[in-house]
């Protein structure tokens, strides 16, 4: 898994978040135009449309964890950098916030792991009320 995104801002990171966050905002659209309706169950391979929509789902997931962990690995490593050069040169106010603008960077990266376990549990949950009848990740 090839990953390409910048760190650097986190306005930025987060809009590329956002981006890569399309399918599971719009799961309830994606599962009413590729699940049959009871007239139309024998026209459409539910089991295979379930099975490819869960795999996009968890690449996606997987992707963005990994995505988040190393922009947070980053700013941990500058946070680390800032604050030996700080405790050397404590009177430089430019090099203090740059120091706490670091800090507050890492803080809202690790909250983005919380917010994607919130997102993974509401799609996983809508996913599995209309697919359990054609998958299970069992029947992987």
């Amino acid at each position: 898994m090839s990953i390409s995104y910048k760190c650097g801002d986190f306005s930025e990171f987060q809009e590329q978040l956002k981006k890569m966050r399309e399918l599971d905002d719009k799961i309830i659209y994606a599962l009413n135009t590729s699940l049959p309706t009871e007239s139309f169950q024998g026209q459409i391979d539910a089991h295979s449309t379930c099975k490819d929509l869960h795999e996009k789902l968890q690449y996606g997931y997987n992707y963005r964890q990994e995505a988040i962990k190393k922009c947070i690995v980053v700013a941990a490593d500058n946070v680390k950098q800032l604050k030996e050069e700080k405790d050397n040169n404590q009177d430089n106010v430019a090099l203090n916030k740059k120091f706490k603008t670091e800090q507050r960077k890492l803080r809202l990266l690790q909250s983005e792991l919380n917010v994607e376990d919130i997102i993974k549990e509401r799609t996983l949950k809508t996913f599995n009320e209309r697919c359990r009848r054609f998958f299970t990740i069992d029947s992987l």
